[in-house]
C-alpha cells in the first residue's frame, strides 16, 4: 500500500508528544462501535459509553434472545434521551458459525498431546474427551490434517483460554482430533472456527431471518452486520430479504469478512454492500499472521477509495480483563486509523469486559492522537487523482468544499443533505475538520398517514470517519429560499459553538442547495 499517508509532521516534534491530549466534545473523528451486553447495558453505563465516544450500539445474537437484547436496546434509548447523544443500532447475524454446545456451562479442561471428539449429537454433555456442535456436515468437510480453532471469540492471544486442534480421523458423524495446547474452555458458548474449509451453510440462516423479521423491524435497524459473507450473492440475497420488510429497505448492509472465501471475492463485495467489517479475529486464523496487515491495508484502502466505511475489529482484546492495552494494542488502533480506518469495533471489550467505558475511552484518546499525524494533504490529493475527471456534480461539490475548507483553515465543513449522501462524499475526503451533517427531514406519506425521513440517515452517518450529524427542523426543506437556509445554518452554527468546533471570528465552509445550484460558501463569524 501506499506508505507515503502515514505522517503530517516530518519528524514530529518530541514536545508535542509531552503535551497532554486535550478532552473535546467529539472525542475523535474515528468512530466507535460499541458491543453491549452483560457488562454494558445498563442506563448508567450506556450513558457513560455514549458520553465517552460510542456512536454505534451492536447487538450480536450469537448470544441471548430476542427479550434481553430488546430490554437492552429500551435502556440504550433512555440513555440517548438522557445524554442527547445520537446513537445507531446494528444487529449482527450469527450466520453459519459452528458453536460447541456445552449446555452445563461447566468449564472443559483440554489437555495437550490428548484426543478429543466432535460429534453432531447435542444430547450429548460437553466433556474433556467429547464435545457436541451444532453442525452435522463436519465429517463430510473435514479431512486428516485439517486445523480447527475452539474458544470463546476465538483467539484472545491467550493461549489457554483457546485449542488448537488437529484432525486425525473421521468416523461417521463424529471427527476425531489431536489436541495441540492445553486450555481450559470456560463459559457456555464457543465458536468453532476451521481454517480454509467451506462450511455449506447458509450466509443467512432462519433463525437470522426471524431475529430480523421480529426484532429488526421492531426496532427499524440501521446497520445490518452479515457475519460470514463470502459472496456478493450473500449481500444481494440479504438486501431482497430487508427489501420485504418494509421499514427495513433503508437498513445498511455491513459485509463481515471472515474467512478465505469473503477475501477472495473482497471486489465483487464491496460493490454489493453498503460498508465493510473486517474481522481480524476469524481472518487471523485464516490468514498466516505476517499476512493479516497486509489484507488490513488492502482493504481499508479499497474501502476507502470506493467511499464506503471500513471497520476494524479486534484491536483491544487485554482490556477485556485489564484497565490499559498492551503497547501493541495501542499501536495497533493508531495504525488503523493511519490506515484510514472509519471506525474500530469493540466486542468481548465491552461486551463482558470489566472495563467497558474506560476501554471506549482509551481507544477514542488513541484515536484522536493518531488522526493529528494523518497526512489529510496528501491524501485529499491522492482520493482526487483517483476519482478522475469529468468528476460527477456531486462529487465535484464535496471536493471543493474539502478544498475550500482547507485552504482557509475553516473549523468545520456543514453539509445540508436529505439523503446524507453530500455528507458521505465530503467525508470521503477527510478534511481535517469536522464536518457536520445538518439532515433535512423530507414528508413521505402511505395515504394513510404521514411520516418524516432522516432520522435513518442522521444515524447512518455515526459509522463514517468526521461526519457528525444533526436533525433540522421538518419545517425547513432542504432545497429552499436562501430565508429558511440561514435559520437553519443558524442553527448549525450555535450547535458548532455548543460543541466547541466553533468559536469567534473562525471560517467556516457551507454546502448546501439553493434551487437547482449547489452552493459552496465562505463565512466569517464575528463577535
Amino acid at each position: 500500500m501506499h506508505s507515503t499517508h502515514l505522517l503530517l509532521e516530518e519528524p514530529i516534534r518530541m514536545a508535542s508528544i509531552l503535551e497532554p491530549s486535550k478532552p473535546s466534545f467529539f472525542p475523535a473523528m474515528t468512530k466507535i462501535v460499541g458491543t453491549l451486553g452483560p457488562k454494558s447495558r445498563s442506563v448508567e453505563v450506556i450513558s457513560a459509553c455514549l458520553k465517552v465516544g460510542m456512536s454505534v450500539a451492536r447487538f450480536d445474537f450469537s448470544w441471548g434472545d430476542v427479550d434481553y437484547h430488546q430490554e437492552t436496546l429500551e435502556n440504550l434509548k433512555t440513555a440517548v434521551k438522557s445524554t442527547k447523544k445520537l446513537c445507531a443500532v446494528m444487529l449482527d447475524t450469527v450466520g453459519p458459525e459452528l458453536q460447541v454446545v456445552n449446555k452445563s456451562g461447566n468449564a472443559i479442561s483440554l489437555e495437550a498431546d490428548a484426543t478429543v471428539v466432535l460429534t453432531p449429537d447435542q444430547n450429548k454433555e460437553a466433556s474433556s474427551e467429547l464435545l457436541p456442535i451444532n453442525f452435522t456436515g463436519l465429517a463430510k468437510a473435514v479431512k486428516s490434517g485439517d486445523t480447527i480453532f475452539i474458544g470463546q471469540y476465538l483467539f484472545t492471544g491467550s493461549e489457554t483460554t483457546s485449542v488448537w486442534l488437529e484432525v486425525t480421523e473421521t468416523q461417521e458423524d463424529d471427527v476425531v482430533c489431536a489436541i495441540k495446547n492445553s486450555a481450559t474452555l470456560a463459559g457456555s458458548l464457543f465458536t468453532l472456527h476451521i481454517s480454509q474449509v467451506h462450511i455449506d451453510l447458509p450466509t443467512l440462516s432462519e433463525a437470522d431471518k426471524d431475529v430480523i423479521s421480529k426484532w429488526g423491524v421492531r426496532n427499524k435497524i440501521d446497520f445490518l452486520s452479515l457475519s460470514y459473507t463470502r459472496h456478493a450473492e450473500d449481500v444481494r440475497q440479504a438486501r431482497d430479504f430487508l427489501s420485504k420488510l418494509g421499514e427495513l429497505q433503508q437498513t445498511q448492509i455491513f459485509a463481515k469478512i471472515e474467512n478465505i472465501e469473503g477475501l477472495t471475492h473482497f471486489d465483487e463485495i464491496l460493490q454489493e454492500a453498503d460498508g465493510i467489517i473486517l474481522s481480524r479475529g476469524n481472518l487471523g486464523i485464516d490468514l498466516p499472521p505476517e499476512k493479516v496487515f497486509l489484507f488490513q491495508k488492502a482493504a481499508v484502502y479499497k474501502c476507502n477509495t470506493s467511499g464506503k466505511p471500513a471497520v476494524v475489529t479486534r484491536v483491544v482484546d487485554s482490556m477485556t480483563d485489564n484497565l490499559r492495552p498492551t503497547r501493541a494494542e495501542a499501536t495497533d488502533v493508531a495504525n488503523a486509523v493511519l490506515d484510514g480506518s472509519d471506525a474500530i469495533l469493540l466486542g468481548a471489550e465491552t461486551l463482558r469486559g470489566l472495563y467497558p467505558v474506560e476501554t471506549i475511552s482509551t481507544v477514542g484518546k488513541i484515536c484522536a492522537e493518531a488522526e493529528k499525524v494523518f497526512n489529510h494533504d496528501l491524501y485529499f490529493k491522492k482520493t482526487v487523482k483517483y476519482v478522475g475527471e469529468p468528476m460527477t456534480h456531486l462529487e465535484s461539490i464535496a471536493s471543493s468544499a474539502v478544498r475550500a475548507a482547507i485552504k482557509v483553515k475553516a473549523s468545520v465543513i456543514i453539509c445540508f443533505t436529505s439523503s446524507g449522501r453530500a455528507a458521505r462524499l465530503i467525508a470521503k475526503y477527510r478534511p481535517t475538520m469536522p464536518v457536520i451533517s445538518v439532515v433535512i427531514p423530507r414528508l413521505k406519506t402511505n395515504q394513510l398517514r404521514w411520516s418524516f425521513t432522516g432520522a435513518f440517515e442522521a444515524r447512518q452517518s455515526l459509522i463514517v470517519r468526521g461526519l457528525f450529524p444533526m436533525l433540522a427542523d421538518p419545517r425547513h426543506p432542504a432545497e429552499s429560499t436562501s430565508a429558511t437556509n440561514e435559520s437553519v445554518l443558524k442553527v448549525a452554527l450555535e450547535y458548532g459553538k455548543a460543541s466547541g468546533v466553533i468559536k469567534t471570528h473562525d471560517r467556516v465552509v457551507v454546502c448546501q442547495k439553493v434551487g437547482d445550484a449547489s452552493v459552496v460558501k465562505i463565512i466569517e463569524l464575528e463577535d
